[in-house]
């Protein structure tokens, strides 16, 4: 909910319902009980959730290569001191330890996960424009990355 009240384009419109929000939490314990999406948690000091990322794996039989790196977030509180990264790389060399070799990611475009990703050697795609709504409902291109490990 915070990173949608800081304005994320992360597939919810504000204001986020905290029922809307558990259900989307709900479906991913779900996947990652299925096999088909892990999950990184960061907690602070105090046992608060403070940042999370999701690899979410290709069922198709021509891509069980490859992943996409879904809903990496870190809360406002705890930015600017690494965590995206750290929760990044957590889910990069859990994908080349079990097999993955082609990751990919989609972003909004001017965002601040761009920086993230291109300094942690992402490359990439291409941008399509008004791809999604940003939480107030404009709509905003997203540039495609993809990064092999």
């Amino acid at each position: 909910m915070d990173a949608v009240d800081g304005g994320a384009s992360v597939g919810f419109l504000a204001p986020l319902d905290p029922a809307d929000a558990a259900s989307w939490w709900r479906g991913v314990a779900e996947e990652a009980a299925r096999g088909v999406r892990d999950v990184w948690a960061a907690h602070g000091p105090d046992g608060r959730l403070t940042g999370v990322v999701t690899l979410v794996r290709v069922g198709a039989a021509n891509g069980r290569h490859r992943g996409e790196i879904a809903r990496l977030l870190v809360h406002r509180s705890a930015r600017g001191r690494g965590l995206g990264r750290r929760l990044l790389a957590a889910a990069e060399t859990h994908a080349a330890a079990t097999g993955l070799r082609l990751l990919v990611l989609d972003t909004q475009t001017g965002s601040p996960a761009e920086r993230l990703y291109r300094g942690a050697g992402w490359t990439p795609a291409g941008t399509i424009p008004d791809f999604a709504a940003d939480p107030d409902g404009t709509l905003c291109a997203t540039t495609l990355y993809y990064k092999r490990v």
